[in-house]
């Protein structure tokens, strides 16, 4: 399409995006927490580690440090797959209605930090979690989803204040970022979910050490 548009702006888009499909489908929960006090205050706290993370690497500039370094994002593509590998061998007894407590949501909200870490997914990270704490696949990723939409926002703000210190406008570009990023989310959430439903999560520990061992090839060759 040969972008004309801010890059940047055109990244807050996709964002945004992805955002509106996680809320749009989860949005029988979403409107059921006023009647779950509980589920909110653990969502707001299990954020709190990477909101304050976050902010702290960006305010200080060392999130720049780790940006487009290959070498860092091959080896946490690499090394958090074989992670997800192990933890997904853990036994599920744990449930989100029984089990999601202080303690469990800032285990996993100290985890969510490591997606600062270019190749460490944030879904991959706290689905991680979520399964050494011995929560199903569903569960983990359920959870996983529900945190993403804080994580989501916080950093969009971020990028949307940078991207306001620059001249940009509306069109087509970034209203076809939101639309694509949308839908493309919206179904991604749904097939997943049914996915892991019937089977492991060893698609995506392969999936993570083929890209892990490209980038080898690419950077060490």
């Amino acid at each position: 399409f040969k972008f004309n548009s801010n890059s940047l702006m055109i990244d807050v888009s996709l964002h945004f995006g992805s955002l509106l499909a996680i809320i749009f489908y989860f949005r029988k929960e979403l409107l059921d927490l006023k009647n779950n006090l509980k589920l909110l205050i653990l969502i707001v706290v299990g954020s709190l580690p990477l909101i304050a993370a976050g902010y702290t690497l960006s305010a200080t500039g060392l999130i720049n440090l780790l940006e487009n370094n290959l070498e860092i994002i091959a080896w946490a593509t690499f090394i958090f797959g074989i992670f997800l590998y192990f933890a997904d061998k853990c036994k599920s007894d744990q449930k989100i209605s029984s089990n999601l407590n202080f303690k469990t949501i800032i285990y996993i909200g100290l985890f969510q930090i490591l997606a600062l870490i270019p190749g460490v997914s944030r879904a991959g990270i706290t689905i991680t979690a979520g399964r050494l704490l011995k929560f199903n696949r569903f569960d983990s990723s359920k959870i996983s989803f529900l945190l993403a939409i804080p994580a989501i926002m916080g950093a969009s703000t971020l990028q949307l204040k940078n991207a306001f210190e620059e001249s940009f406008e509306i069109n087509y570009l970034i209203l076809l970022s939101i639309t694509l990023s949308f839908l493309f989310s919206y179904f991604t959430i749904k097939f997943f979910l049914e996915f892991i439903s019937k089977f492991s999560l060893n698609i995506f520990v392969i999936y993570r050490i083929i890209i892990a061992m490209i980038l080898f090839i690419i950077i060490y060759n």
